[in-house]
């Protein structure tokens, strides 16, 4: 029984130091600077930090000493990290224990040693000096011996706090790759190796099974991807948690980068096949190839990353580092760090206003308030480039509601265009936010507004990625009033059944349709005509977009089309020249 009690406190013990990731690092200058103070202060020319693995001593820091291990057999550091108490050994070779140990047959007399205990009491080893002569200690020696242990012990644990290791995991953190990979510069400058990021799922992904199934179930597919990721990897072979759901590894020094990768691909295959939440996630995996020394550990990391979002078109699938994709994929990420600065700027974000023709009568009935970004360093800015960025992330509350007030504040400074109504893009995003319509309302109330002065757009695509929750919200939107636009008609892939469901009043079919309509062919005519006699059918007023052409104008109206907007009515214009524009229009037509 008591054989049993001192093989779990030993398998106890072992994990504890497993746990800290210690064992078979690099050397490290805040721990080297605690064995030299040893050295000095005793006068000895040796001192170690010494670990106590299963079947060896290993030296995280070592004064003296070439070898950077020595068999747990025999080894007094051994005795220090079992008892927890500090050991003193004046002359090894009168020592009948430790005078054949291999310390004492390399001609080592005194040892001291004080443990490095955890707050769990486990012994993880000892802080040593050793000396070629006997030697007597003093009590103050022995107290300064301790207190330089703790030390080792305090900054164990401060790796550990400091985000050195992940709690969910248990893997080493992206600061501990950071400094794993200068001291391999240090010791291998000029190696090649390869950099591999595996991106378990996309953002979106891990926060809709956080939603459906609780955190902790994401918690266990952070372990058990960490348990695969160890088996695949083998012992001795480091793993990095550097992302919510992203691991990092080095391949083996001089790998050929081609066959490497189709190991990857296999490895992750049969990874994947035995997953839990195969059908879940979508794992990605980036490959960045380096130089030891050349380059920074957050560069190396950043362009993995950057493979890994470029393999995320292909599930399983493994992508190399590519410079242009990493320059598109940096200037994304530094238009999306800076777009929250253009928000509380208040002089880059401005709205321009697309003019809304009604074909019967030529009279312009409305606009489309599109965003605009003048960045301060990069100029103009296309909607296009920044939009589907910022409705990824959180800051598409944020800029929806921008839009919102200052269209509205737009509608509220013209009060003679009384019958104007401004239509405002809403992301898929927005759908989730229950007070995206107390919102609405408030700000119309708050100016002296009608609700049909405003029109919220939502395109046919953002409508189906969550169906039922948009059509309970575009229900509470019609009942408050509120006019709804399905922009992009055509495009999104809904069925009929949905789309008779859904309370919008008005359709607009996308420019796509319209730019080959007056071509001889006919086919873009066709397809027009049955969308506008559809959309009829389902009680929605058709508006057309991207007109350019007196003739294609002419056309909607022959197929029933009420309204149009396009560059033959009108560009985008700044709010004061879309007055001036429609003051030079012919009264009967303004």
């Amino acid at each position: 029984m008591i054989h049993h009690a001192h093989d779990y406190r030993e398998e106890a013990r072992l994990d504890a130091l497993y746990q800290l990731k210690l064992l078979d690092t690099s050397p490290s200058e805040s721990f080297d600077r605690i064995t030299r103070m040893a050295s000095q202060i005793f006068g000895l020319p040796v001192a170690a930090v010494s670990l106590t693995d299963r079947d060896r001593q290993w030296f995280k820091s070592r004064v003296g000493v070439d070898h950077c291990s020595i068999p747990r057999d025999k080894a007094p550091c051994a005795q220090v990290a079992e008892s927890t108490e500090p050991l003193v050994i004046e002359d090894m070779a009168a020592n009948p224990c430790y005078a054949d140990s291999v310390l004492g047959r390399a001609g080592t007399r005194f040892y001291a040693g004080a443990p490095l205990i955890t707050s769990d009491g486990y012994g993880l080893g000892a802080l040593c000096v050793l000396g070629s002569e006997p030697r007597q200690i003093s009590s103050t020696e022995l107290s300064a011996l301790v207190d330089l242990a703790a030390m080792v012990m305090a900054q164990i644990e401060l790796q550990h706090a400091f985000g050195r290791v992940d709690p969910v995991s248990g893997l080493a953190t992206r600061n501990q790759f950071r400094d794993d990979l200068i001291d391999m510069a240090r010791e291998h400058p000029g190696e090649e190796r390869l950099a591999v990021v595996v991106d378990l799922a996309r953002d979106d992904q891990i926060s809709r099974i956080a939603r459906v199934m609780g955190g902790a179930r994401v918690d266990e597919m952070i372990r058990e991807a960490t348990r695969s990721l160890r088996a695949a990897l083998g012992p001795g072979r480091a793993a990095y948690h550097v992302g919510s759901a992203q691991f990092a590894f080095l391949s083996p020094a001089g790998v050929e980068q081609v066959v490497y990768m189709e190991e990857l691909r296999s490895a992750f295959a049969a990874i994947r096949s035995s997953s839990s939440v195969r059908f879940v996630t979508n794992v990605a995996i980036g490959v960045r190839p380096f130089i030891l020394g050349k380059m920074s550990a957050d560069d190396v990391l950043r362009g993995a990353v950057s493979a890994a979002q470029d393999a995320r078109s292909v599930d399983g699938s493994v992508a190399t580092y590519s410079s242009a994709n990493d320059t598109a994929h940096r200037r994304q990420y530094g238009l999306l760090r800076d777009f929250g600065t253009a928000l509380e700027a208040g002089d880059q974000l401005r709205l321009a206003f697309q003019p809304r023709i009604d074909l019967a009568t030529g009279r312009c009935v409305g606009a489309e308030a599109l965003l605009r970004w003048r960045h301060p360093r990069l100029g103009e800015v296309s909607p296009a480039e920044f939009i589907p960025i910022i409705e990824q992330t959180s800051l598409a509350r944020a800029t929806t509601q921008w839009v919102l007030d200052t269209a509205m504040d737009q509608l509220a400074n013209w009060r003679m265009g009384g019958a104007l109504t401004v239509s405002v893009n809403v992301s898929a995003t927005n759908l989730a936010e229950t007070d995206l319509i107390d919102r609405i309302r408030s700000g119309l109330l708050r100016r002296g507004l009608q609700t049909g002065q405003l029109e919220i757009e939502l395109t046919e695509s953002a409508i189906m990625a969550q169906p039922e929750q948009a059509l309970a919200m575009l229900h509470d939107m019609a009942d408050a009033g509120i006019c709804l636009a399905i922009d992009d008609f055509g495009t999104g892939h809904s069925s009929l059944a949905y789309l008779q469901r859904l309370p919008a009043r008005v359709v607009k079919i996308d420019q796509l349709f319209i730019r080959n309509l007056t071509q001889a062919q006919g086919s873009d005519f066709v397809l027009v005509e049955t969308m506008i006699g559809l959309a009829h059918k389902l009680g929605y007023r058709v508006v057309a977009e991207g007109i350019e052409t007196q003739a294609a104008a002419d056309m909607l109206v022959q197929l029933g089309c009420e309204e149009a907007q396009g560059f033959w009515f009108g560009r985008p214009m700044e709010a004061a020249t879309f007055v001036e524009w429609l003051g030079a229009r012919r009264p009967e037509a303004a």
